[in-house]
């Protein structure tokens, strides 16, 4: 059996998840000789290679990927281990690591406040990020719980709805077709169209509508911002279509939701987390909470 120390490992672990000895250093709070040191040390222990250095590129070995991935395994049940005993003692402590897509931005906040009201001693690393990274993320399982509109297909993911997730055209108050109703999707093809970025799932859920009734928008640009498109609007570039969460106080005095036929496209936000993985006590509380709460909130 190996003998290693968990200081030795988290030395490993960190300096293989940022692939530096320098930002190791300064994640660990300890000098760069002693990262150098310790990885050393265990390097020997193992009696493989667990890096090899090209230029100033450092990269895993073969035993340093096996490493790695026992590392991250080791300290998930030790955390997990930590929350368990809270929760015997009758506290909710540790941390929640929670990925969510930029739209939610809008209503999360609020959802994530009272969370932390209730359960002041949980921690919540929370990363904001689009479809891509986010798939990126999950592969790596790099979080616990994940929360976006749309679950990629191609990942095994158990996958919850927690709230609807309206899709709707919007446009500037004094835009021709404001003050109209029941607008045809035909109609639409007149206009200047902002378009989400591809691999974006509101692009997607717009393109199959347009698809499925021959429509052809002429668009004029593609955004990867909610609020940069609503900037769009406002300066007359055209219209477009947006979560209806994205619609705050502050900028709907001068936006408004176009009456379309086919409209809104009805979604939903999902919470998700990977087949297999064995939630924390503080995942599965989050996700209870969620679950309870969004039941009861309008978001």
């Amino acid at each position: 059996m190996i003998q290693a120390t968990l200081h030795q490992l988290k030395v490993f672990e960190t300096t293989a998840r940022l692939g530096s000895f320098t930002k190791a250093a300064e994640e660990l709070e300890i000098t760069q000789p002693t990262v150098s040191s310790q990885v050393k040390q265990l390097t020997k222990t193992v009696g493989l290679p667990l890096f090899e250095q090209i230029g100033k590129q450092l990269y895993l070995t073969d035993a340093g990927k096996e490493l790695l991935k026992t590392c991250q395994d080791v300290f998930s049940q030790l955390e997990n281990f930590e929350m368990k005993v809270a929760d015997l003692k009758g506290t909710k402590e540790g941390k929640l690591r929670l990925s969510v897509i930029t739209t939610a931005t809008y209503f999360m906040p609020r959802i994530l406040g009272a969370f932390c009201q209730l359960y002041p001693n949980i921690d919540v690393a929370l990363q904001v990020t689009n479809h891509e990274q986010m798939q990126q993320r999950m592969s790596n399982n790099q979080d616990d719980l994940y929360i976006l509109s749309q679950p990629p297909e191609d990942m095994d993911l158990k996958s919850q709805p927690f709230i609807d997730n309206p899709l709707v055209m919007i446009a500037r108050k004094d835009h021709p077709l404001a003050s109209r109703q029941n607008i045809s999707l035909e109609d639409l093809q007149s206009y200047p169209f902002i378009m989400r970025e591809s691999g974006s799932g509101t692009r997607q859920a717009v393109q199959n509508l347009f698809k499925e009734h021959n429509i052809s928008v002429k668009v004029r640009l593609e955004l990867g911002s909610n609020e940069a498109i609503k900037q769009a609007i406002l300066g007359d570039l055209g219209i477009s279509v947006l979560s209806k969460h994205t619609l705050t106080t502050a900028c709907h005095e001068d936006l408004t939701i176009l009456d379309v036929q086919h409209f809104p496209i009805s979604r939903h936000w999902y919470i998700n987390y990977l087949s297999g993985k064995q939630l924390s006590v503080i995942a599965q509380t989050f996700l209870d909470f969620l679950l309870d709460r969004t039941q009861l909130m309008e978001v």
